[in-house]
């Protein structure tokens, strides 16, 4: 019940206006826009994400691991894009995902947390609406 709630908030409520602005390219602090591929119809999937760029990687922690639509993607087809931030632009960077089963995604936040203070409010919104917590490294082609 809590995921088809939180699904439908994001989805019709909370998503748009983000996917919204960083498509037109208003770069959003704290933001990111992750592109895979639908895993029927080979068209290009955007779902906005908290900005957890360290380098040449990128983490994020799925709220609803598996039964994410982003996720189910990225199993089907690892080969992504992320619209960053830098700066006052933003630009496209390719990638490879990684669904990380095995580690510990509430570590992952805390550790995130201190990589990038910004990623904070983003990990207690995750945590607090996420019903099946799943760690994604993306490692970005730069």
């Amino acid at each position: 019940m809590k995921h088809r709630i939180v699904h439908t908030l994001q989805k019709y409520v909370l998503n748009p206006p983000i996917k919204l602005a960083l498509g037109v390219g208003v770069p959003l602090p704290g933001y990111a826009l992750l592109e895979t591929r639908g895993r029927k119809t080979g068209k290009p999937r955007r779902t906005p994400v908290g900005d957890g760029r360290i380098g040449n990687q990128f983490w994020l922690v799925a709220e609803h691991g598996m039964k994410a639509g982003y996720v189910r993607n990225i199993e089907r087809d690892p080969h992504v894009r992320l619209k960053l931030r830098e700066g006052f632009k933003i630009r496209w960077h390719t990638g490879t995902a990684h669904l990380l089963s095995d580690d510990d995604p509430r570590e992952r936040q805390h550790w995130l947390a201190t990589q990038l203070p910004s990623s904070a409010g983003n990990a207690r919104a995750v945590r607090m609406f996420g019903t099946q917590l799943l760690s994604i490294r993306i490692d970005l082609d730069c």
